[in-house]
Parts: structure tokens; C-alpha cells; sequence
């Protein structure tokens, strides 16, 4: 496989779980007889996806269903449990030296919440600077014309250098965030519901941004979100997750036009459409399951309204339906 045809990131058979650590308290009580009560998340179960350079892949699901620690996983901030995760073709755990300095600056994550992710002790300058001084990519009397190129490329001015986080508005502390991640050059990025906690008007605005960067540097993105309209205006590509598991995924054409597992086809149906005003809404019946205990079988199995028996007894694998289509679902196998 040449390097044009190798993904920017492959996962393969990616699982993350979380388990319950016992305190002091636990286990003291263990030593007189007690069991621990040793609990485990299944955050992420066995996903596979490859995201090819330049693309834009959204990942959409209710919250809970494992996107955001996927996104945590590719960025290195959560080393899967289980499975591989590739960067440019390499084993992310064998990289060492320059190679794994090379994964950690070139894949950056833009988080949610854009006040948690910024120090609130330092100036925009100083938050800006500090991965240049860190890693020694900079000389430090460039560092200042680097910070002042970062906003720009943001749209924002230079005198925002001087200010702390409290001092600047919502969407302009997102643009702080994305301006961090391109003070070292990733090659991909991570956006894990960038703008959800933005205003409406706010968020066309970052939107259109990711797209302006994206064909300035040729960047790939990762783009988590719940909400399916902002998704379709960005990504090339659309997975859906459910419970830790990619149920759909194919272009976002194909998505929007022809969804196939019964979990997006509810998704779409919730998406507000003013061509379908006096329509009944028939939300998606019941809550997603704790991911403490997965349901058997097909994990959405007991909100599904087309459910047969084979789909509590058996997961059904992520089968290719049309040409780069792919949905896991027992009604195709009817």
C-alpha cells in the first residue's frame, strides 16, 4: 500500500473499558470477607474504521454511546484496552522518539467545552506559545509573530494575545482552542462536539472556519457531534455509533438518503425539518442502556421497533449492504 493509500488513522478492533478501582475503604472491608464490587464500562467495543487523508469523517450518537472517548482513544489521551490504533500506517504503542512526538503534535483534539480546555491563569499568548517552547519547535523570539499568524488564521486580532479566557466570548475561546492546535502543524484533528455549546449563528460561523482551514492545510478531521444537520453540512463520510459500537457508516449522502440501520433511520427522524411540519414526532423509545451491563445480542435490540428473537441472542456484524456502504443490522440478512 503506498503512503497517498494509507489511512491518517486506522483503528482495528478497538475496544476502551474503564474499570472500577476499589479505595482504601473497599478494600479494607475485602479483608474481612466482603466481595469488591469490581464494575466495568464498556465504553468502546471493537470498532474498526479508517479515515483517509483530507476526508472528513463525522461520528454521530446519542451521548453516552462511546463517541467521545473514541475521539479521546485516536487522539492518545486514552490508550485502547484492547485492539491497534495506526497512524500513517505505524503502531501508535511501538512509536518512540521523534515518531511518537510526531503522533502526539500531529493528531490535536478541539474539545466541547472550549473554558475547561483553556487555562484561565494564563494569557492567550502564553497558552498559544506554550507547546512551541515545550517541544522546542520555535526559536522564542519567533513565538510572538507565530501567535499573532495563529489568530489570524482564526480571525481574530492580535491585541487577543493579551487577554485571559474570562475575557473574550464563547465562540472566540473556541477559536482560541482551534488556534492552539495549529500552533504545531497537526496533519489531523480530533473535534469532539465543537460547537455544541455554542450559539446557532456562533456555530455556522466555526463551522465554516474547520472548512476554510481544512482546504488552506489539507487536513483531516475526526468530527463528533449529536447533531446530524451540522454533520451533514461538514463530513465526507458519516459512522453511527451505538453503545460503543459503529452500527452505520457510508458517504453522508448516502447516510441522509438512504440510512439503513434502524438507529439512524430514528436519528434522521429527529432532525427538525420544515418541510415535514405537522408530522407526528415518535421519539426513539426508551434510554440507551448503561454501558455497565450491554444488552446480549444486538445492543439496540430493546428500543428497535423491527426487534426478532435472533436479535437478542446474537451482534450482528457490520455487513456491506451497497458499494462503501456498511450497516449492522439482522433485517438485512432477512
Amino acid at each position: 500500500m503506498s503512503t497517498e493509500e494509507t489511512p491518517v488513522i486506522e483503528l482495528r478492533n478497538v475496544h476502551k473499558r474503564f474499570e472500577h478501582r476499589p479505595d482504601l475503604a473497599q478494600r479494607i472491608l475485602a479483608l474481612a470477607g466482603r466481595p469488591i464490587d469490581r464494575r466495568t464500562v464498556h465504553a468502546v467495543n471493537g470498532v474498526d474504521l479508517a479515515i483517509r487523508r483530507g476526508e472528513v469523517l463525522g461520528l454521530v450518537g446519542e451521548s453516552g454511546c462511546g463517541k467521545s472517548t473514541l475521539g479521546r482513544v485516536v487522539a492518545g489521551l486514552h490508550p485502547p484496552t484492547e485492539g491497534e490504533l495506526l497512524f500513517k500506517g505505524q503502531h501508535a504503542d511501538k512509536l518512540r522518539g521523534a515518531e511518537r512526538l510526531a503522533y502526539i503534535l500531529g493528531v490535536q483534539m478541539i474539545f466541547q467545552d472550549p473554558q475547561a480546555s483553556l487555562n484561565p491563569r494564563q494569557r492567550v499568548r502564553q497558552i498559544l506559545g506554550e507547546a512551541l517552547k515545550v517541544h522546542g519547535l520555535s526559536p522564542r523570539a519567533e513565538i510572538p509573530a507565530r501567535v499573532d499568524r495563529a489568530l489570524s488564521e482564526v480571525g481574530l486580532d492580535a491585541d487577543y494575545r493579551e487577554r485571559f479566557p474570562h475575557q473574550i466570548s464563547g465562540g472566540q475561546r473556541q477559536r482560541i482552542g482551534i488556534a492552539r492546535a495549529l500552533m504545531v502543524s497537526p496533519s489531523f484533528m480530533v473535534c469532539d462536539e465543537p460547537v455544541a455549546a455554542l450559539d446557532v449563528s456562533i456555530q455556522a460561523q466555526i463551522i465554516n472556519l474547520f472548512m476554510d482551514l481544512r482546504e488552506q492545510h489539507g487536513f483531516t478531521y475526526l468530527f463528533i457531534s449529536h447533531d446530524l444537520g451540522v454533520v451533514r453540512h461538514i463530513s465526507d463520510r458519516v459512522a453511527i455509533m451505538y453503545l460503543g459500537k459503529i452500527v452505520e457508516i457510508s458517504q453522508a449522502s448516502e447516510i441522509f438518503a438512504r440510512a439503513n440501520h434502524p438507529y439512524t433511520q430514528a436519528l434522521l427522524a429527529e432532525v427538525p425539518d420544515v418541510s415535514r411540519r405537522g408530522r407526528t414526532f415518535i421519539p426513539i423509545k426508551g434510554e440507551i442502556p448503561s454501558p455497565l451491563a450491554p444488552p446480549s445480542g444486538c445492543t439496540f435490540h430493546p428500543r428497535c421497533p423491527h426487534a426478532m428473537p435472533v436479535c437478542k441472542e446474537q451482534a450482528p456484524p457490520l455487513d456491506l449492504i451497497a458499494p462503501g456502504h456498511w450497516s449492522a443490522c439482522h433485517l438485512n440478512r432477512v
